[in-house]
């Protein structure tokens, strides 16, 4: 007895010392936060300039129609709709076929384009596509070719089968990852040339939120599609085979935009330059715009810090987004009960959340957005963690699925914002935007390919609890780079 009644106090005593531990690391990580978040603005470029705040909300609301927003817009929705037919879709199909979860990690290495595009994106800079050059112009010359290029790397993978040939579901997902990393390097670089620097907030915050609803439409209208085709008989792999036929055909909404874009005045001149007397070949000029790039990003003070917080700020995220569909399908939800869900209120948290960023990006400092963007996505991730001891909780993972885009969107506006202020050189938009984003696109792809082998070893509570904790190397190299007084270098460091 006497044992008995000592065991509870002992076990109190330990749980006492651990919580203790636990908050004095706690409040020590809270107080970086806390002190980078409230550091006073490195310079007056770091505060909210008055040019920049529109004269009244129906002047900020009147941008969102322009025509170069516009474009924007229907540019970001092409470039998020190969983001979930080789992500969430692509695990649910496989899921469904019985491929087993280690080799669903894997399938994080399709992503490797996106990490690695970074070697041909000197080519947008360098080099003209025959014909289409002179008829479009250099940007979206390149838009029209690798977008033509999409819609048929989709078509090939919408008639693979992952039950017997995953190899081949890998190859054809290899081809669309390229075709859309590719995309992504020339979208940027347009985005960027084309804009006004007072429009650059909305531009973002449009390509942001039609990135994520075209995400969201090739995830849970895609799973929605292939309910809504199984419902009438269809076979699940017929059912998924010509629910990417469908995906794939929306790659027309990019083309139309690319139609209807007007050339940024640097490519006019990038072409005057590359056919005048005394020019460079195009293998010249590859050579070149590739080691300017480099040599111009690395002269940078603390370059290796800039790399490593580029590489880390969207880590967590990624490491969630990686198996999230997979945990959700596991616990016990359906395919049509996840859709609904991101089809409903995801839908709308993913609109509010850029548009919300595009409001921070305007209203607060970039360090500061960096700082709210950060810790909000970062947030988000926890009640998935929840969500693993509730089980089958619809109402919980409304919730969690509702905060994770909210903050995803709002944390990648955010993100965007510091990556545009990175690339101050015109010459090198293309190729130095393309190193920063296959740098981030590193925690999707080499670092979440492990994310299966790692969740089985801890369980799903402890994935997302590790997930949540990969977020601490940044926001230390955030407050570093803040108190060295990096933000001094952008120059203007609104978007």
């Amino acid at each position: 007895m006497i044992f008995i009644r000592k065991l509870p106090q002992a076990a109190d005593r330990s749980l006492g010392c651990w919580v203790a531990r636990s908050s004095r690391a706690t409040t020590g990580f809270l107080r970086i936060c806390y002190q980078g978040f409230m550091a006073v603005p490195d310079t007056a470029s770091e505060t909210s300039p008055a040019a920049d705040t529109p004269s009244s909300w129906r002047d900020g609301l009147l941008v969102y129609m322009q025509r170069r927003i516009l474009v924007v817009l229907l540019l970001g929705f092409s470039a998020g709709l190969p983001f979930s037919l080789t992500g969430q879709t692509l695990q649910a199909w496989m899921t469904e076929s019985g491929v087993d979860i280690k080799t669903i990690g894997l399938f994080a290495f399709v992503g490797t384009p996106y990490w690695t595009k970074v070697f041909w994106s000197p080519a947008v800079d360098a080099i003209d596509i025959p014909v289409l050059t002179r008829w479009l112009g250099r940007r979206r010359a390149w838009l029209l070719l690798t977008q033509i290029m999409l819609l048929a790397a989709i078509i090939v993978l919408a008639y693979c089968d992952p039950q017997h040939a995953a190899f081949g579901v890998a190859i054809a997902a290899l081809l669309v990852t390229t075709a859309s990393a590719t995309q992504d390097i020339i979208i940027d670089a347009f985005r960027i040339e084309s804009l006004k620097e007072n429009e650059q907030a909305a531009g973002m915050a449009s390509y942001v939120a039609a990135y994520r609803i075209a995400a969201l439409v090739s995830g849970a209208g895609a799973l929605l599609l292939v309910s809504a085709f199984t419902s009438r008989g269809v076979v699940p792999q017929m059912a998924y085979s010509a629910t990417y036929v469908v995906m794939g055909l929306l790659i027309v909404l990019g083309v139309l935009a690319t139609l209807l874009a007007v050339e940024p005045e640097s490519s006019v001149q990038a072409i005057k330059a590359h056919a005048g007397p005394g020019h460079d070949d195009a293998g010249q000029r590859l050579i070149k715009v590739a080691i300017a790039s480099i040599k111009d990003f690395l002269s940078r003070d603390a370059a290796i810090a800039i790399i490593l917080f580029v590489v880390l700020f969207k880590l967590a995220d990624a490491l969630a987004v990686a198996m999230n569909t997979t945990f959700v399908l596991k616990i016990g939800f359906s395919r049509v009960e996840l859709a609904a869900i991101l089809k409903g209120v995801g839908f709308a948290a993913a609109l509010l959340g850029g548009f919300a960023g595009g409001f921070v990006a305007r209203s607060f400092s970039l360090s500061k957005i960096l700082w709210i963007g950060g810790i909000l996505q970062t947030i988000a991730i926890l009640p998935f963690s929840w969500q693993a001891i509730v089980g089958h909780d619809l109402a919980w993972l409304t919730f969690a699925i509702t905060a994770e885009q909210f903050t995803a969107g709002l944390g990648t506006v955010a993100f965007m914002a510091y990556l545009s202020a990175l690339c101050g050189n015109p010459l090198h938009t293309a190729t130095q935007y393309a190193l920063l984003t296959a740098l981030m696109a590193l925690g999707r792809t080499v670092f979440a390919a492990g994310s299966g082998y790692m969740a089985e070893a801890t369980g799903w509570f402890g994935y997302f609890l590790l997930c949540a904790a990969s977020a601490i190397p940044s926001f230390v190299l955030l407050a570093y780079l803040q108190r060295r007084g990096h933000f001094k270098t952008l120059g203007t460091a609104k978007p």
